[in-house]
């Protein structure tokens, strides 16, 4: 079943996706041996069946095939969260979309208190970000405890996350930014204004503040 999660049935035989019958066959007989459920010791039942499962999958040429196939996308999937967890510009990329988010359900709050709510699915097309990203940044922020899910199931931001939005507003207000660079030397010259000005543009708290 397509819920049931992937099992490397090469990484649980511990041979090689290259292996050949014989030597699928000659592991097997080793493990098998030694996870049969009569082996004292050594004897468990469910990772015998799972072995023997594996066998039976890689023995067979159709099967294998077909098991091919699932065995690179599970590892073309598992690559590419690899580079995603290597790529530092992502997590800043996640930190702003949650700041933005707030801050969304911030001016939503603050417009109509008696209708705070906004859907998920209308988050992520206000957002530009993919149903299955925004549902982490849902979770995040639940748990943190600055949104909540309303009676009629949107979701709006809590007192929590109130205070959360404000304190990052006095942070990222211009004067707060001139004075965090005013290390920047003379010399610096338009070069450091258009430092204080980048940084300031990047800050998704900036315009709602100001308005």
């Amino acid at each position: 079943m397509s819920g049931e999660p992937f099992l490397d049935y090469y990484e649980l035989l511990q041979i090689s996706p290259n292996a050949d019958p014989d030597t699928i066959h000659r592991v097997f007989r080793h493990l098998a041996k030694k996870y049969h459920p009569d082996t004292p010791g050594t004897g468990n039942g469910d990772q015998f069946n799972v072995l023997l499962n594996g066998y039976r999958t890689l023995t067979d040429p159709q099967a294998r095939a077909a098991y091919d196939i699932r065995h690179q996308q599970h590892w073309n999937s598992k690559w590419k969260l690899a580079a995603e967890a290597a790529n530092a510009r992502g997590f800043e990329d996640d930190a702003a979309v949650r700041r933005r988010l707030l801050s969304l359900l911030y001016v939503q709050r603050k417009r109509d208190v008696r209708s705070p709510g906004i859907g998920e699915g209308e988050l992520s097309r206000l957002l530009g970000c993919p149903a299955e990203i925004m549902e982490f940044h849902v979770w995040y922020m639940r748990e943190k405890g600055w949104i909540l899910r309303t009676e009629n199931g949107l979701f709006a931001i809590s007192a929590e996350g109130v205070d959360r939005v404000e304190q990052d507003r006095v942070r990222l207000r211009p004067d707060r930014l001139i004075e965090a660079h005013a290390g920047l030397s003379a010399g610096d010259g338009d070069d450091g204004d258009k430092q204080v000005k980048e940084i300031a543009d990047r800050s998704p708290f900036l315009k709602v503040a100001a308005e």
